[in-house]
């Protein structure tokens, strides 16, 4: 018996699965593309092709797309499934799980394993990976390359909370002949406020910060919230699975 969570975000699809142990024993991603309908079929697939058959095991999807996952025995928000994988992957029940996804940034803060409060901006790309996506096209940089970037940089500042308005304010930026390293601190910077707003709404001084989603593979994202936050904000590898991991864990 096979446990498989699928988390079919609005950029990004993550698949995890577990054996009945609940060890994780693999776990792939893939780009959402414009029909989550398509997507799921493309995670079908190459779950069969990996020898985990969806009909030979349990299902849970979350995220953005998880209604469009017909092979899933149920759905979960992605909120429960973050604070699950986040709990299973940190080893710790007491934590703020800090989730910047591509259209939303989730905050979630858990207590004893479950749920005691979040708060998620879903109106707004700004402070999210799109809004990173949308400033590394303008600087024609990859989001990776721009956050590395963004490391040797500083003293600039975007100022607009709209990634409309923004990416005219780094056009500006660009025009003047700022450097491209400082306009990448600027980007960086915005985001990281952002975030943090959000994250002091709820964040208890004293409990574990971790970051999960895609930007917690870059190491100056965790190191610019750390210090906006005021505490050491952590994250691992396989943070980026944490809702697809949740969902599997759910799917036992």
């Amino acid at each position: 018996m096979y446990y498989i969570g699928i988390d079919i975000g609005s950029t990004g699809a993550k698949t995890a699965v577990l054996d009945e142990a609940g060890r994780i024993i693999d776990t792939f991603a893939q780009p959402t593309g414009w029909s989550s309908v398509d997507t799921a079929e493309a995670i079908r697939k190459t779950l069969v092709e990996k020898g985990f058959s969806p009909e030979e095991g349990k299902v849970v999807s979350t995220g953005y797309g998880r209604v469009a996952v017909p092979f899933s025995d149920k759905t979960v928000t992605e909120i429960t499934c973050h604070a699950k994988g986040a709990t299973r992957i940190f080893d710790d029940s007491d934590i703020c799980v800090i989730d910047i996804g591509g259209q939303d940034t989730k905050i979630i803060l858990v207590e004893d394993g479950f749920v005691k409060d979040f708060v998620m901006n879903d109106k707004c790309s700004a402070g999210t990976g799109r809004f990173l996506e949308v400033m590394a096209n303008t600087l024609a940089m990859r989001p990776d390359e721009l956050c590395t970037l963004a490391k040797s940089g500083g003293n600039t500042s975007i100022s607009s909370l709209c990634t409309v308005f923004a990416e005219s304010e780094v056009i500006s930026l660009i025009g003047r002949g700022e450097k491209k390293e400082n306009i990448a601190f600027g980007v960086v910077d915005s985001i990281v406020k952002k975030v943090a707003i959000q994250a002091k709404r709820i964040y208890r001084p004293g409990v574990r910060a971790v970051l999960t989603g895609g930007l917690c593979e870059c190491d100056y994202i965790c190191e610019a919230l750390s210090k906006e936050l005021k505490t050491e904000v952590t994250t691992l590898p396989e943070a980026r699975f944490a809702g697809a991991i949740g969902a599997a864990l759910l799917a036992m």
